[in-house]
């Protein structure tokens, strides 16, 4: 496990928690995309679309985290307004940004 990106990834989930996305390890250039935003690029973009959940989100929980090399999968809830969301998400990380985010979820609860 490479503990680094897990740190990373765990700062993006802080950011959450605390809701402040500035806090997020974001690349300026991360690519990200989930079944509600579509793709996506760059950390001003992302912040933006995720700027819409927050008043939503109660608490985040990560449950596992899974690396190797520069790729982190995470299993985690969003424990929201419209009930608990379990998500699971791809990250990419370099040096300590996250330069690559994908989420799955079921959009139907939002």
């Amino acid at each position: 496990m490479n503990e680094e990106n897990i740190k990373a990834v765990e700062g993006y989930f802080d950011a959450l928690r605390q809701k402040d996305l500035s806090l997020a390890p974001f690349a300026e250039d991360i690519k990200f995309e989930d079944p509600v935003a579509g793709k996506g690029t760059g950390a001003e973009s992302f912040r933006a679309f995720l700027s819409g959940f927050l008043p939503a989100i109660k608490d985040v929980r990560t449950i596992r985290h899974i690396s190797e090399g520069d790729e982190v999968a995470t299993r985690w809830e969003a424990d929201t307004v419209f009930g608990v969301i379990p998500i699971g998400e791809f990250f990419r990380v370099r040096d300590g940004k996250i330069i690559e985010a994908y989420g799955y979820f079921d959009t139907r609860p939002i």
